[in-house]
């Protein structure tokens, strides 16, 4: 308490300072008039700032700017809008002179670069159970003019790349200063806003560290879109695209009133997205997205804006596969999927459809604006599934109806069924949903069934954010924020397959342990109905920042402080058998305090060559996933918990002149008392016990080092060489501890120790990862450009149950004995049978390219993107599976030919493209 007492007043006298500066600044001014060069007609909404210092203003819907309280000096002033071309002007402010620019006039842009973006991994995501999350990348950095990024949004992401090594959850997504970042798992849900790219152009970014106008942010940075109607360019826009990659083709309209001579302004867009099958067999896909806002300025202070959008997705999912699967029916096979009655119908639907509406306060005076924002957001998310019970397992993939299963022993190896199985595998090797059906009949009650696991939460959200702009030099920004869900989870019967009903059990107990309801037992089920589990978690957290900016003639400074205070609440609804004391009611409630801390320093040599340095401590509650260990079935707590810290700096060089600007960046982040949670089936635990397992493991710490180059040379007007690298190391640097829980433990059984994790490598993400290329923009609008990309050091994601003493100690604590040696399994033994896959690395080449035209007063264009040109066949992630759990079982997996257990993988897209044909007037 007394640290955090020293904190808030070195941050009052820190503002008090500020203040005593602005009194003493001279009030020179900046005016003039911006409109487009083709047309002549005012542009309203360009931004207009001030390089190198924090005055920055939008012109009105006369094409006006005005930019007050400057002190003396020579200045360059940044114009830009999108669609346009950006321009920059050199200016003199002399003393107590206003300064007045004219009319200036802007050419339209040779390429509506953003386009690019259309397809991103938050399209792509379609991976189940999987905790890859690169969709942050391509919704981050969309529009960034920095080579690196741009590169790592558009040529690194296809293969989950990462930035940093940073999971998406480390930065902070905001819409109107409303924090969208899901408190389940810290991750944005890009679903909720997918297919309205127009609507959500305006979006003010920064990277890392950096301070950021609206939010605290995160190691990752912050992004912040703005849905203000007056902000949105005036006109329509319609736009038409096909693709091979997630989805099939996308149809976008969007239209924009303008402020009008009643000080109203209207933004509406839809769009629908569609494939019968993607780029996945079986994975269809079915979105339609609504946006619409209204601002009403009722004076130069005061402006209402209404917001509401909704995007409702539906697709397929595609699954993970062995080697051995792959090399059977090649990397676009999906296995969730089989032919029922002439369609393809997939097992596995995510369906995710969650309204949102916003109301906006903004207001603005005296160098001073507050913008106030109320939110609600509802709806739903379902994952669906196939289930069975007590009956023969229906995947296709599953290991006994693989060849691998009848060649697992050398005395006994069955060539015959291994032939009849392969060939079966290839010529079906799909869901059989006629079977099904023909079991659930012949039975009665239903054996296979189709399940989903709903979330449908609901949450109010508040966010204040006062910006003041103090001189020319400082600036201060504050914010409060409060967010409440409630969230509830069930499961829900979708199709009883032809059955009559099912019977609300748990096929992996005994006894009572069966009952999901101990106070419903043997209930019956019918579509419709929820059962297996049912809870609800309430959340709250209220969170408040402050921070000050300074920009000066040699050196730049920042200072941010954060706070939040984070509580959780499950509440049960039924009385689970396994757990009949601690299921049922409201569990002990969750509650975390967080300060977090972060400030950067530059310094400018000169005009061309600059130097900064960022630091931070940032402590982040651990989210409602990793709070609770089952919340499915109880209200236990994961053990140890707690606030996740992060101690990260880096370092950057900037140099910028009319041909060159680079970039080289050298970061490091230590992250310590992570989380990491998972959910199994695994043998050979504590002796010879099999079961379905939930696997914790708490205090994981991981170390992120690394640098960036981003490089762009201007070798004529018209071609520019572009260079991208990223060099990095991402370990586990301690040895965290492991749980398991499930009905087959004691509470005292279920600590499995130590995990010995450090010096492996943090999968998820290519550690490095290189991009060349080059630009043509011609200046009769039209673009090319074509990149070569090397992605390397990937790795396979391990298991932590295989590296604790379980795996190598038999049930009387002595180390296994090895079959071929005779004696006991030593250190190094099992350092090199768990060796961590690297996969092979991947070289990418991308071509995209565009041409727009002006033709009666309306804009004309098209842009067509081709990946992996080349066909490169790669791997984009994978895991280890944790069945065979003890030293011997491995072993003898991973000796045969084709491993029945070897690890799951993903890969990435060969040859794919996109194409857009859009008009604008």
């Amino acid at each position: 308490m007394k640290k955090q007492t020293k904190t808030i007043g070195i941050a009052t006298i820190v503002c008090l300072m500020c203040v005593f500066n602005a009194l003493a600044q001279a009030e020179n001014s900046i005016k003039g008039k911006i409109v487009a060069a083709n047309t002549e007609t005012p542009l309203q909404g360009v931004s207009v700032k001030i390089l190198d210092h924090l005055f920055l203003t939008k012109t009105n819907d006369l094409g006006e700017f005005k930019i007050e309280g400057i002190s003396t000096g020579t200045y360059i002033l940044q114009l830009f809008l999108e669609g346009y071309q950006p321009q920059n002007i050199s200016i003199l402010v002399e003393e107590n002179k206003p300064y007045n620019l004219g009319v200036i006039y802007l050419n339209v842009a040779t390429v509506d670069f953003v386009d690019k973006s259309i397809i991103s991994l938050s399209d792509d995501d379609f991976f189940d159970d999987s905790n890859q999350s690169s969709a942050y990348v391509s919704g981050l950095f969309q529009s960034s003019k920095d080579v690196y990024l741009s590169a790592a949004a558009f040529n690194f992401s296809q293969a989950w790349f990462k930035i940093r090594g940073y999971d998406s959850s480390l930065g902070t997504i905001s819409i109107n200063g409303v924090e969208m970042n899901k408190l389940y798992d810290g991750r944005p849900q890009w679903g909720n806003w997918g297919g309205l790219n127009d609507a959500f152009r305006n979006q003010e970014f920064t990277t890392g560290l950096a301070p950021a106008a609206y939010s605290f942010g995160g190691v990752l940075g912050s992004t912040n879109f703005s849905t203000r109607a007056s902000d949105h360019q005036k006109g329509i826009k319609v736009s038409v695209s096909s693709t091979n990659r997630s989805y099939a083709g996308r149809v976008m309209a969007t239209y924009a009133s303008g402020l009008n001579e009643n000080n109203w302004a209207f933004v509406a867009s839809g769009s629908y997205r569609f494939a019968q099958e993607g780029y996945f067999e079986g994975a269809s896909y079915n979105a339609w997205s609504g946006f619409f806002a209204t601002e009403k300025r009722l004076n130069a202070h005061h402006s209402f804006n209404l917001t509401a959008f909704v995007a409702s997705n539906r697709r397929g999912k595609s699954s993970p596969n062995t080697q051995e699967v792959f090399d059977l029916k090649g990397y676009q096979y999906n296995s969730y999927w089989g032919n029922q009655e002439g369609d393809k119908r997939n097992s596995r639907m995510k369906e995710i459809v969650e309204p949102v509406v916003m109301l906006s306060h903004f207001f603005d005076i005296n160098k001073i604006s507050i913008n106030t924002t109320v939110s609600y957001q509802f709806g739903h998310i379902g994952n669906s599934r196939l289930g069975y019970f007590n009956a023969p397992n229906p995947d296709p993939t599953y290991w006994k109806y693989l060849p691998s299963n009848y060649l697992r022993y050398e005395d006994d190896l069955d060539y015959g069924n291994a032939y009849l199985s392969e060939q079966e595998f290839l010529n079906n090797g799909q869901l059989n949903w006629a079977n099904l059906y023909e079991v659930n009949s012949d039975k009665g009650n239903a054996l296979y069934y189709v399940y989903e696991d709903s979330v449908d939460d609901t949450q109010f959200s508040f966010s204040s954010i006062v910006n003041s702009n103090l001189s020319d030099s400082m600036n201060i920004n504050a914010g409060v924020s409060y967010r409440n869900l409630t969230s509830k989870n069930f499961a829900e019967m979708l199709d009883l397959l032809g059955g009559n009903e099912f019977v609300d059990l748990d096929q992996y107990s005994q006894g009572d342990a069966r009952q999901n309801d101990l106070n419903n037992p043997n209930r019956s089920i019918f579509e419709g109905d929820q059962f297996q589990y049912k809870y609800t978690i309430n959340a709250s957290v209220l969170g408040a920042f402050a921070q000050v900016q300074n920009v000066g003639k040699k050196v730049d400074y920042f200072a941010s402080i954060h706070f939040e205070n984070t509580n959780y609440q499950r509440e049960g609804f039924y009385k689970n058998g396994r757990y009949p004391d601690n299921s049922l009611g409201k569990s002990a409630k969750q509650s975390f305090v967080d300060i977090s801390a972060k400030a950067g320093i530059t310094y400018k040599f000169n005009g061309r060559n600059l130097l900064s340095l960022n630091a931070g401590y940032l402590s982040n509650a651990p989210t409602i996933r990793n709070s609770f260990s089952n919340s499915r079935v109880n209200n236990n707590s994961t053990p140890n918990l707690k606030s996740e810290k992060t101690l990260t700096a880096d370092v950057t060089y900037l140099y910028r002149s009319p041909k060159l600007q680079g970039r080289l960046t050298g970061f490091y982040t230590q992250f310590r008392n992570a989380i990491e949670t998972g959910f199994f089936f695994a043998e050979g635990l504590r002796g010879d016990q099999a079961d379905f397992v939930n696997e914790i493991v708490t205090g994981v710490d991981k170390l992120h080092l690394g640098a960036e180059l981003s490089a762009r040379y201007q070798a004529t007007s018209t071609i520019s060489v572009l260079a991208a690298g990223s060099f990095g190391q991402f370990t586990y640097s301690n040895n965290p501890h492991l749980y398991l829980q499930s009905e087959s433990f004691l509470e005292l059984e279920s600590d499995f120790g130590t995990a010995y994790l450090k010096d492996y490598r943090v999968a998820g993400t290519p550690q490095r990862a290189y991009s060349l290329g080059f630009e043509y923009r011609d200046p009769k609008y039209w673009w090319f450009q074509m990149n070569a990309n090397l992605l390397t050091h990937n790795y396979l994601d391990i298991s932590p149950l295989l590296r604790t003493d379980n795996f190598y100690l038999d049930a009387d604590g002595v180390p296994f004995v090895d079959d071929e040696t005779g004696v006991e399994v030593t250190q190094e033994q099992v350092k090199l049978l768990l060796a961590q896959e690297r996969f092979n690395d991947a070289f990418l080449v991308n071509m995209v390219g565009g041409k727009s035209w002006f033709i009666n007063q309306k804009y004309v264009g098209f842009f067509i993107g081709v990946n992996n040109v080349l066909g490169a066949l790669f791997k984009t992630g994978g895991f280890e599976q944790s069945r065979n759990a003890n030293y011997p079982e491995l072993k003898q997996d991973k000796q045969l030919e084709k491993p029945i257990f070897g690890p799951k993988y993903w890969y990435g897209n060969k040859a794919s493209y996109y194409v857009n044909v859009y008009m604008r007037f």
